[in-house]
């Protein structure tokens, strides 16, 4: 009859090789996030933030009046904001699930920004002095191609300029903003981070069954190897055999 100590062994050993590679993974992700400048991955050094001040000196409309100039029901809307969008004052009011800008000034509709504001706005506020070579339109039905945006505000316009960082600058364009900068850098740490956690979908869920199991297994392994240098130690042994 076999040892204790062998199935021990066998389990450690065929453990350690299945959750081996996993391990490997989650040490070279936490080398990365460890070792690397999260600004630079988020790419704060490549923007200049767009000012978003805004003059209370100015004769503004009455939220009241911008949500009558804007042809809404007053009963169903559910948010207002001031806002600066490309140097004008707006409000931003949300009703039904649905948002329009008002200009703060004369009551104007702001209608969603086009491609071309997108692009003046993007070349504005990235540092590089780079020329753009694509532009996209990023709404729910392309987003598999720019999964690097999730949860973040649709419909916006994708500009990808031409510079070694590999930048994207995400300009919301119904709310008329800057919203996200994607460059090489965050690409690597959003994969490496997929692997960490064990979320192949969204990326984002670190409560998953697969990462929660390989958890699991993996403290399984450590305490198996924990056994088998208890049964294994000569030191022990003739610790215990001296105190008897």
């Amino acid at each position: 009859m076999k040892s204790p100590q062998y199935y021990v062994r066998k389990t450690h050993r065929y453990m350690g090789l299945f959750i081996g590679i996993q391990f490997l993974l989650w040490t070279i992700g936490g080398l990365y996030f460890s070792w690397t400048n999260i600004d630079h991955i988020h790419g704060d050094h490549l923007v200049n933030f767009p000012n978003t001040k805004i003059s209370l000196t100015d004769s503004l409309l009455s939220p009241n009046e911008a949500v009558i100039r804007a042809g809404l029901n007053q009963e169903k809307v559910s948010r207002i904001h001031l806002a600066n969008v490309l140097g004008n004052t707006v409000y931003r009011i949300y009703a039904d699930s649905s948002l329009v800008m008002v200009n703060a000034k004369t009551g104007h509709l702001r209608p969603p920004l086009n491609k071309d504001e997108a692009v003046n706005f993007a070349k504005k506020i990235f540092k590089p002095n780079n020329n753009v070579v694509k532009v996209d339109y990023v709404t729910k039905e392309n987003m598999q191609d720019h999964y690097q945006y999730r949860e973040n505000p649709l419909p916006a316009w994708a500009v990808t300029f031409k510079h070694p960082s590999k930048s994207v600058l995400y300009i919301s364009a119904n709310l008329g903003r800057f919203e996200k900068i994607r460059n090489g850098q965050w690409r690597l740490f959003d994969w490496l981070w997929m692997l960490h956690v064990m979320d192949y979908n969204t990326r984002d869920n670190i409560n998953n069954w697969v990462l929660r199991g390989f958890s699991i297994l993996g403290l399984i392994t450590i305490l198996s190897g924990f056994t088998l240098f208890y049964q294994s130690s000569r030191t022990l042994r003739r610790f215990k055999k001296n105190n008897k």
